[in-house]
């Protein structure tokens, strides 16, 4: 009796061992660095050990490229932020096709000064003639990458590429003028197809809204001037410098440069509907509205802006993570791995610069919504 009483216990005893024996103990996380902890401010409204440790992975995790500027900002007010080793506040990192979306504001703002009409044939002369079929092209079908112009944007070898040949080859000197000249592919309205050549067909539009002059010098300033006037010195965005072309076109598709601040800032300014710091509204909401509207025939795209919408005939993964975010979130995305993500309903807006190729964008991605995913809806 003692005996299997003994053996009763000795069983019972044995199954805590035996139960922790078939699962894996948690891994211990590494102790943060100072440097982790030192970019979380007091106040960034996430627990501060949690948020240090999501951004710092974003620095250091294997597989993600090379992150070189983090901001955070939630509720309007800084949350996060961190640079890597050579990159500061004042640094300014490239747009590449982040300056998409600063087009589309620059086209806005046009528009609701009645210079522009979006669904009005897209006021280009060449398109006009008698018996062009591109005279059916509007305002809004190229804000929507839906023009149907003759188009590649990745081309195999680069060369094939219709966005090098006007960046870099036989359409430099007039980047707008090479892009106008392709003939169409589908009929307008009909397809979505990314493109930064339909981007410089806008800015060349947004030149001869504001002067008649051809003259490059002429152009360059009438288009500077009112961006800074009207859209860069309210938002306090004194970093930004925008690229031309030879024939003083802005390149409106890939070409700016700013400080890692001043696309936070300009996220700000879209999650607040168009409205500066000071309450100026400086494009009115409706156009934001418009921009954060699906395009018909793509539900992960606006005007010029990527939307974080379940898109089911996508041919490549998603460029966003709309399994992890609201639908409402939106991003500004540039080549290698740019992003100002914003995230209205989680009043978030966070900035990653950096460099990632294309299999490692994905994992920096769930990265990045892993930030995101700190901040509840409101």
């Amino acid at each position: 009796m003692i005996t299997r009483f003994a053996s009763s216990i000795a069983a019972l005893v044995c199954i805590p061992v035996l139960v922790s024996c078939g699962e894996a103990p948690p891994a211990e996380l590494p102790p943060l660095t100072d440097e982790a902890l030192a970019a979380v401010t007091d106040d960034a409204g996430a627990p501060k050990d949690q948020l240090a440790r999501a951004v710092d992975e974003l620095f250091t995790k294997e597989g993600l490229g090379e992150t070189r500027a983090v901001l955070v900002y939630a509720d309007g007010k800084l949350a996060a932020e961190r640079y890597a080793e050579g990159y500061d506040e004042e640094t300014r990192h490239i747009s590449w096709s982040m300056a998409k979306t600063v087009t589309a504001v620059l086209i806005g703002m046009l528009v609701a000064d009645g210079l522009l009409s979006v669904d009005e044939p897209a006021p280009v002369p060449m398109w006009q003639r008698s018996g062009d079929p591109r005279s059916d092209i509007t305002l809004r079908h190229l804000l929507q990458m839906r023009a149907g112009l003759r188009h590649t944007e990745a081309g195999d070898p680069p060369y094939e590429s219709s966005e090098v040949r006007m960046l870099f080859l036989d359409g430099r000197d007039d980047m707008a003028r090479w892009a106008k000249e392709q003939p169409l592919e589908a009929e307008p309205g009909e397809r979505f197809e990314y493109s930064s050549n339909t981007t410089v067909i806008l800015a060349d539009i947004a030149a001869r809204a504001l002067t008649t002059s051809d003259e490059p010098a002429a152009r360059r300033e009438a288009v500077a001037s009112y961006l800074q006037q009207r859209l860069f010195a309210p938002l306090g965005m004194s970093s930004i410098v925008p690229e031309f072309d030879a024939s003083g076109t802005l390149i409106g598709g890939s070409l700016m440069h700013a400080s890692a601040r001043d696309y936070a800032a300009f996220g700000e300014f879209l999650r607040a509907g168009g409205q500066a710091p000071s309450g100026e509204q400086l494009v009115p909401r409706r156009w934001v509205e418009a921009m954060l509207t699906p395009s018909p025939v793509s539900e992960h795209y606006g005007y010029q802006i990527w939307l974080n919408r379940p898109e089911p005939d996508l041919e490549w993964p998603h460029p966003l993570f709309p399994d992890r975010a609201p639908a409402s979130m939106f991003s500004l995305i540039g080549h290698m791995g740019q992003y100002v993500l914003v995230s209205p309903e989680q009043r978030l807006t966070v900035v990653r610069l950096g460099h990632s190729t294309s299999e490692e964008r994905p994992r920096m991605l769930q990265e990045a919504a892993d930030v995101m995913a700190l901040y509840p809806v409101r």
